[in-house]
């Protein structure tokens, strides 16, 4: 009996770690991945032949939506549509990833992030939304909340960071404030990422094994895993309290990254009734030549070393 515990021990422990390098390598910008794919297939032996062409369709399909992404991109700014779109979950949900897949080809000036740090000492004094609508988007512009003022309804309630007053107070605002936003013409979708508890789990362990992703453990994430249930119950009023036709929420199931991110994407590409925006044909200038024009050599001092 104990061989067979210790066998078991042992096929765990190596299914975990074949997981946390998995995870590692989706950590990789996608064009390195891609390469990656690529050199695999040219001879050298991939121990998960299902795996490399689920990755293969999976760069296929997030290529193609980030081209209708653009797509929508110049829509918005050729119609001054405005736009929010507020990503929630618990830690580790795989919100940043998806952020990033939608942002990776488009113009910064026309869709931004906001994560806002916890509140300073005058903020807490102020109308709770007021921090938040500075941030809201002009015309022609899309804004991602990287969490948003449902802060008040998860980790405030569960951390005790708001009073009763406050938190209650909050359910009775939020679908008024949501509905001026559209009044005002502002679009707003509301994303929720769900994944299991074993999933999270194992998302903090591969954080907690890889240096480069130690910066993403904070104190208040490893409270979170002690406090599993009363997330789960906070998400579940916020859901029920603020699930408005104006602005409902959306739960994408989070626990295939890969997934996610292409449902989310094919999701909100759906909420909005963009077209292709017709551009003229780009001429190229040519290059004006000065003959008294002389170029003067850099100083050797300047020069960043060619270590490589």
């Amino acid at each position: 009996m104990a061989e067979t515990q210790n066998t078991l021990d042992t096929e765990s422990l190596e299914e975990r770690q074949r997981r946390f390098q998995a995870d590692l390598i989706d950590a990789y910008d996608e064009e390195l991945e891609l390469e990656v794919d690529d050199r695999r297939q040219d001879g050298i032996a991939t121990p998960d032949d299902d795996a490399r062409v689920s990755r293969k369709h999976y760069f296929r399909e997030l290529f193609r939506l980030q081209g209708e992404l653009v797509k929508l991109q110049d829509w918005v700014q050729h119609t001054g549509h405005r736009m929010v779109v507020i990503f929630e979950g618990r830690d580790a949900a795989g919100k940043g990833g998806v952020i990033k897949r939608i942002t990776q080809r488009l113009n910064p000036r026309v869709c931004r992030v906001t994560a806002l740090p916890a509140p300073n000492d005058r903020e807490r004094t102020q109308w709770y939304f007021q921090r938040y609508v500075q941030h809201l988007p002009a015309a022609g512009e899309i804004v991602l909340f990287d969490r948003s003022w449902y802060n008040r309804a998860g980790v405030e309630r569960v951390m005790g960071f708001c009073t009763d007053e406050q938190y209650e107070e909050f359910f009775r605002s939020v679908p008024e404030f949501e509905r001026m936003l559209v009044r005002s013409g502002i679009q707003v979708i509301k994303y929720w990422f769900s994944i299991t508890d074993d999933e999270q789990e194992m998302r903090f362990q591969a954080r907690i094994q890889d240096p480069l992703k130690q910066w993403k453990l904070s104190p208040m994430d490893l409270e979170s895993r002690r406090r599993w249930e009363q997330y789960t119950h906070v998400k579940e009023v916020m859901l029920e309290r603020s699930h408005i036709p104006e602005a409902p929420w959306w739960v994408v199931h989070a626990v295939d990254k890969k997934r996610a991110r292409l449902n989310c994407i094919t999701h909100l590409l759906s909420q909005v009734p963009y077209t292709e925006i017709e551009h003229p044909a780009v001429e190229f200038p040519a290059r004006v030549h000065n003959a008294e024009y002389i170029r003067h050599p850099v100083p050797a001092a300047m020069m960043v070393p060619e270590v490589f």
